[in-house]
């Protein structure tokens, strides 16, 4: 396993870990998931450049969209419910209740 491929997989499994371990707030765990797409998004980067193929070009940006489309989801949702509950910590939050 080359150096490169090391710290990507490394990025992603402490982005990972932070999600699984440390929810305490909505912003964190919205953090943590940004974090696993940025390194998801290098590391298909890097993979097309390494196949220098035309094809497989057009993946990281597609994915780069989906990310931005996943933060600006995330975001609407840490405003709606802080507005509603006061709070953005997860435990707080019941999502079996109306």
């Amino acid at each position: 396993m080359t150096p490169v491929h090391f710290s990507f997989t490394s990025a992603f499994i402490l982005g990972l870990m932070g999600l699984a371990f440390h929810r305490t707030h909505l912003l964190s765990a919205l953090l943590c998931l940004e974090g696993m797409m940025l390194s998801l998004y290098i590391a298909l980067a890097l993979w097309a450049l390494q196949l220098e193929s035309i094809t497989y070009s057009a993946a990281p940006m597609l994915l780069l969209a989906f990310s931005a489309c996943e933060a600006s989801a995330g975001l609407a949702l840490l405003v709606a419910t802080s507005r509603t509950h006061g709070t953005d910590h997860l435990k707080n939050l019941n999502l079996l209740q109306c």
